[in-house]
Formats: C-alpha cells, sequence, structure tokens
C-alpha cells in the first residue's frame, strides 16, 4: 500500500515513520521540502514531495496538519488526487487562542465538527477520522500497562473505514466505530479532554479506552 501524508509537522513525520516501519511505501507531503533535509537523511526509505505529489502517491492519504490550515492544503493537494481515496483525518479545531484553564478552544461547535466541513467540500473523498485523541508519541505501537488503548473512528463510507482500522490494528490500537460522519462532533472534542491532564500537569502519555 502506498500512503501519501500530507503535513510535516511532529503528527505527520510521526505517522509516516510509523508507516514506512510497518512496510508501506511513504511520501511527505510539505510545503517546504528543504527544511526537511535533514530529517530525511535519518528517514531516507520516506520519499518527499508537495501535498500535491503525496495525494497524488498515494492509494489511502493522511491529513494531519493545523485544522485551521486543514482546507487550504486539501485545495493544495487537488481534489481530484484525492477523489475515491480513504483519507485519514487526523485533524482538530484547535482556535488560534490561548487555553482557559485548561481547555483548549475550538473554531467549530457542536453541531457541526471540521470533518463534516471538509467532507462537503471534497464530497468524493472517504473521509475517516482518527488519531486526532491522543498525542503523537503513543499514535503507533503505543505500550500500556493496563492493555490495548482505544481510538475512535468514523466516517460515511464503511470500506474505508474497515481500511483504516486495519491500519489501526496494526498500529497496537482497539478499534470503536462511533458512524457515520456526524460523530466526529463527539470524537474532535476528545482532544480538549485528552489535553487538559497535559495543558494542567503538564502529563502528556495518556490514551482513552472503552470498556463493555
Amino acid at each position: 500500500m502506498k500512503v501519501g501524508v500530507l503535513g510535516s509537522g511532529v503528527v505527520g513525520r510521526t505517522l509516516a515513520e510509523g508507516f514506512s516501519r510497518h512496510g508501506q511505501e511513504t511520501m511527505l507531503g510539505t510545503g517546504n521540502i528543504a527544511k526537511l533535509a535533514d530529517w530525511q537523511k535519518e528517514h531516507s526509505s520516506i520519499q518527499l514531495g508537495s501535498f500535491s505529489d503525496a495525494a497524488r502517491f498515494g492509494e489511502i492519504v493522511v491529513l494531519s496538519v493545523k485544522g485551521s490550515a486543514a482546507i487550504d492544503v486539501l485545495r493544495a493537494a487537488g481534489a481530484d488526487s484525492l477523489s475515491g481515496k480513504p483519507l485519514i483525518d487526523t485533524t482538530n479545531p484547535i482556535a488560534d487562542a490561548p487555553p482557559v484553564n485548561g481547555l483548549l478552544r475550538f473554531f467549530t461547535n457542536l453541531d457541526e465538527s471540521l470533518m463534516e466541513h471538509l467532507q462537503r467540500e471534497f464530497s468524493d473523498v472517504r473521509f475517516v477520522k482518527a488519531f486526532n485523541s491522543v498525542g503523537a508519541m503513543q499514535m503507533v505501537n503505543p505500550h500500556y500497562r493496563d492493555g490495548m488503548p482505544t481510538m475512535f473512528i468514523c466516517g460515511n463510507d464503511a470500506a474505508a473505514k474497515k481500511t483504516v482500522a486495519g491500519i489501526l490494528v496494526e498500529f497496537g490500537w482497539d478499534v470503536a466505530d462511533m458512524g457515520p460522519a456526524q460523530a466526529a462532533r463527539a470524537i474532535e472534542p476528545l482532544c480538549m479532554l485528552w489535553c487538559i491532564l497535559g495543558l494542567r500537569d503538564n502529563e502528556w502519555t495518556h490514551a482513552f479506552k472503552l470498556l463493555h
């Protein structure tokens, strides 16, 4: 499987490294290839390109940029290059405002998620929300004393969710499918909950677990 990762921040680099370690051909798409020269020396198996290069390259695409940049990055990647492909949406609608009492601020509300907005504009893309409710360092094969953590996902395309669920299992996660894209209204705010411990207590290693 070829994977195109859109975004070269810590989340994008972490997931690209994870896909590469798991044997997938991977290209990291960025707006500034030159700034990654030193990083690529240590990760020569991962190709670098523009956002449009990575979108064309990937059989599956990962969106890992600031929520406020998501629309512009997808436009730069190109709707035609993304059409029909599963796209893992890791983004959160975090506003450019300081947290209050450890609570991040969002630029969306509980009646509409960022992923729904993206899905409306890019209607032919098979969005699946995932990886937004945990820190980058725990995204790939985390190890917890109390067992496998849970990744909450949602999306409108059942086949795309099945593909993403398989990736998550390979990456060491239990998967909880919360249904269609509207469920991102609940999944995206998990980022706010996860960040409270970090912002308040400088604790950034935890993850969620759904118990039945």
